[in-house]
């Protein structure tokens, strides 16, 4: 499948000054070398570099947590606001999901989290190697919880039903943003599509009695307001999500889309409590949150 090229976003006439509750201390333990040696000697990706996540040396050293990209690391969308390479991805590495679990296994994780690339270039999305996966860190790590940040497999229902076979502890999905700006910031993505995959692991967790909880994710900052994001987090629980993420959109670099609003902490204070309001289980919301930021913990303390 060939996908439309997404144009360069324009250049603001003065680009916003990161503020200060946005800038990171950095570690200086050896912690952080340590995992990204072995993530180096198992050949796996990594969201956390790939996406230039702003909490990587607090996740990777504190916390000695990261979130494993399967797939490569060449995206076959995009989105405006990411830094993932673009263009043609490799094979499929059959080995990957046993890497992954011997790397849950030496980090000695309780809560894994996994994702990858969009895959459109395969009939399934990738869908079976995220099973395999699962499968695979259960095998290696028994009683680890494994979460799945996944992406909407072109609204193929056999897709996400071989993801919610292997049993992921949670399903998360990104709407990323709000309906009105999806043009602009996911070209390749359907804000309906993504509600509809939600929906669909809900009902498929109702049928089977399973505990299995439903997340997605917000970036704010890139023109939206207040009004709609709350919007999208009423949509997203008609749509039975139960663990909400907002955290402020980040430009990786120069040709991705500009930050058009920083958002102040008691902003996010106040996103968190409408999401609270509307009923979800848990919501993490703050500058430096992030889709797999504090993970274990939103399951471990969703009902506070």
């Amino acid at each position: 499948m060939t996908l439309p090229a997404f144009p360069d976003a324009p250049e603001r006439a003065t680009r916003l000054a990161r503020p200060e509750w946005l800038k990171v201390r950095l570690t200086a333990t050896g912690e952080f070398d340590e995992v990204n040696a072995m993530m180096r000697r198992l050949r796996l990706v990594t969201v956390c570099e790939e996406a230039r996540c702003p909490n990587i040396h607090e996740c990777w050293a504190r916390e000695r947590t990261a979130t494993f990209m399967l797939l490569g690391d060449v995206c076959t969308r995009h989105c405006g606001f990411c830094a993932v390479g673009k263009g043609k991805p490799g094979t499929i590495d059959p080995e990957e999901p046993a890497r992954v679990a011997e790397a849950v296994a030496e980090l000695g994780l309780a809560h894994a989290v996994v994702t990858s690339v969009n895959r459109d270039d395969l009939p399934d999305g990738g869908a079976a190697h995220f099973a395999e996966t699962i499968r695979a860190i259960r095998r290696r790590n028994p009683g680890c919880a494994v979460e799945v940040l996944v992406p909407d497999f072109c609204g193929d229902a056999d897709a996400i039903d071989a993801v919610l076979d292997a049993g992921p502890t949670v399903l998360n999905h990104n709407i990323e943003t709000v309906p009105r700006l999806y043009r602009r910031v996911r070209p390749d993505a359907v804000y309906e599509r993504s509600l509809a995959l939600l929906a669909r692991a809900d009902a498929r967790r109702l049928r089977d009695g399973s505990a299995m909880r439903t997340k997605s994710g917000i970036m704010a900052g890139l023109g939206e307001s207040a009004g709609e994001i709350v919007a999208t987090l009423t949509d997203l629980r008609a749509h039975g999500c139960d663990i909400a993420t907002i955290g402020q959109y980040l430009q990786p670099y120069e040709k991705r889309l500009p930050v058009e609003k920083y958002y102040t902490p008691a902003e996010f204070a106040a996103l968190r409590q409408e999401g609270l309001r509307l009923g979800f289980a848990h919501v993490e919301a703050g500058p430096l949150v992030r889709s797999s930021y504090h993970a274990r913990h939103a399951i471990e303390k969703e009902t506070t």
